[in-house]
């Protein structure tokens, strides 16, 4: 696997448990300011798509996943 695409595996993870954690509805309900992680991550991937950087890229690299084509 390469580190852009265990960026989004990351990202998705982290949306899916913000949002469980998040909505009143669900049964893991914890607080509803997970909410704002998800807006963190979500501010996160429309930065990486504008400026082609990734923190979360460039730290996969360096656990050592291999880059991307």
């Amino acid at each position: 696997m390469t580190s852009w695409q265990m960026v989004r595996v990351v990202a998705g993870v982290f949306i899916l448990l913000s949002l469980a954690l998040g909505i009143p509805g669900s049964p893991i309900f914890m607080n509803q300011w997970f909410l704002a992680f998800t807006a963190f991550v979500g501010v996160n991937i429309l930065q990486s798509g504008i400026t082609k950087w990734c923190l979360m890229e460039t730290i996969m690299r360096k656990v050592g996943f291999k880059a991307g084509d």
